[in-house]
């Protein structure tokens, strides 16, 4: 929760003062990761003392007022859902990006906000693109996510 409130607190100063057209964003991987009694990052999720950095709950909450922060701007909005955890990433549970983008998807549909499904991009072709055991991508894959992002911000540009 606090590097939540970092963040907004820090919000203002990243947008600064020039106007934007779209804005095409992300919260999720990190709200999701398990950490220990102590901070500890990326702790065992199976562990008795360890817990997701951030709550389902409060998930929702969080990303329901960076969405009405965000609109503010008066851009073109689109939620880019969150990218797949495989099994045996350390400090994640395969399964809850599903249940983290599920909370999105509500929050996104009561702002009106678009999606740009990269879970289901990255699902359909995670073997070829994503890393074993790990929620980062090779660079080949990094690279075919950003041509889908810049394909999502060009028709988004192109309806204004």
């Amino acid at each position: 929760m606090q590097r939540y409130r970092e963040v907004l607190a820090s919000l203002d100063k990243w947008l600064g003062k020039k106007p934007w057209d779209v804005i095409h964003f992300n919260w999720g991987l990190h709200d999701l990761k398990y950490m220990g009694p102590n901070g500890e990052n990326l702790a065992d999720p199976k562990a008795k003392d360890s817990a997701q950095q951030v709550s389902e709950t409060d998930y929702e909450k969080n990303l329901d007022e960076l969405v009405t922060r965000l609109a503010e701007t008066g851009a073109t909005l689109i939620w880019c859902s969150t990218t797949p955890v495989p099994r045996g990433a350390k400090g994640r549970v395969a399964g809850d990006a599903v249940k983290y983008n599920a909370i999105a998807a509500r929050v996104m549909a009561r702002h009106k906000v678009e999606i740009n499904d990269l879970y289901a991009f990255a699902k359909t072709h995670q073997a070829d693109i994503q890393r074993k055991a790990n929620v980062h991508f090779h660079a080949a894959g990094s690279r075919k996510l950003a041509k889908t992002v810049a394909h999502a911000i060009r028709a988004a540009l192109d309806k204004r």
